[in-house]
């Protein structure tokens, strides 16, 4: 309760303070969250289908490529960078900030209109780093990045060499929304939400106000309150959430009863399908059958840890060696 009223305190503050000082202006660049890459060019990132995005690498460029998807999808890929340690044994590791999130370009909701884009701006990606036909491409997708390197594979069954997917909360929408309901349980009492809710009284974001929205989605992330349901250690560091893409996309899949699934039949190569033993809300059960629909699979149970296996220290020890293990038996 304490830290709700400073944290709401310190809120008011910081918005007196921007109403007061003409410099300071709310919607201006960078006073909310982080700039994107459009309005820094200091900040790493490449130009894809007419989109700036944010994004790195690590390693030789030659060597077989693993490209890191992150969830969200409103997240961005900082939670994810100990996979950098794919580069010190023979790989080379990009990570980008995927279209309308984290530190890459906003797009008004208008312009999303189909998960088809995330597709294209995958392929892109692949196509900009890729130095020859015969170097081996490999995803390693968490949570709705894992569901995003389901999906392409579904619509691209020979595009890549093989892909970890990490606790996908579904490939189908039925199964995304069972998983969603089980796994992001609101207190509406909860700090998070009373924080969201109470910032509605200065901030109110139109459609279109990427760095508002993005902030007040923010707040919502702030405490972690869902972390005892999926068995997380602690809040993950982020720069900054894409509210728009993750409003627009669920709207989307809920709309068109996503089913990616429909050619999975067609990727004979092993996947390696990881779920973590502290997430109660996933468990083996919902792993075998969000894997099914994949002919030759790989089930592996993350000991020690929750949802983010791959970002704390317990999960990512864990972990680390049977997806190097797996990549090295495909490379």
């Amino acid at each position: 309760m304490y830290r709700n009223k400073l944290l709401s305190s310190v809120l008011f503050l910081s918005i007196f303070v921007f109403s007061c000082e003409n410099e300071m202006k709310i919607d201006e660049p960078g006073n909310l969250v982080p700039k994107t890459v459009d309005q820094d060019s200091s900040l790493p990132s490449i130009v894809i289908n007419e989109a700036k995005l944010h994004a790195e690498t690590f390693g030789n460029p030659n060597n077989p490529i693993i490209f890191i998807l992150h969830g969200g999808p409103a997240s961005d890929y900082r939670y994810l960078l100990n996979c950098k340690e794919f580069a010190d044994n023979g790989y080379f590791v990009v990570f980008y900030d995927q279209r309308g999130t984290g530190l890459s370009q906003r797009f008004p909701r208008s312009y999303y209109t189909s998960i088809q884009t995330s597709f294209d701006d995958l392929s892109s990606v692949i196509a900009y780093y890729r130095k020859s036909p015969v170097q081996k491409i490999f995803l390693l997708g968490h949570s709705w990045g894992a569901m995003l390197a389901g999906a392409y594979i579904n619509q691209y069954p020979n595009a890549v060499n093989g892909a970890v997917l990490a606790e996908p909360g579904g490939l189908k929408w039925k199964d995304i929304e069972d998983y969603v309901k089980r796994s992001r349980k609101m207190d509406i009492t909860g700090e998070a939400l009373n924080n969201a809710l109470y910032m509605d009284q200065f901030l109110t974001g139109k459609e279109d106000e990427h760095a508002i929205l993005d902030y007040k989605y923010k707040l919502l992330a702030s405490t972690g309150d869902e972390n005892e349901n999926v068995g997380n250690e602690g809040l993950l560091p982020f720069w900054r959430p894409g509210f728009i893409l993750q409003d627009v996309y669920f709207d989307i899949i809920k709309k068109e009863n996503s089913d990616w699934t429909t050619h999975l039949d067609q990727f004979s190569t092993k996947i390696l399908f990881i779920y973590s033993e502290r997430n109660k809300t996933y468990g083996v059960v919902h792993a075998q059958k969000v894997s099914s629909p994949f002919p030759n699979v790989q089930l592996f149970e993350t000991k020690g840890a929750g949802h983010d296996m791959l970002s704390f220290p317990t999960g990512w020890n864990n972990t680390f060696p049977v997806i190097l293990n797996y990549f090295n038996t495909l490379k």
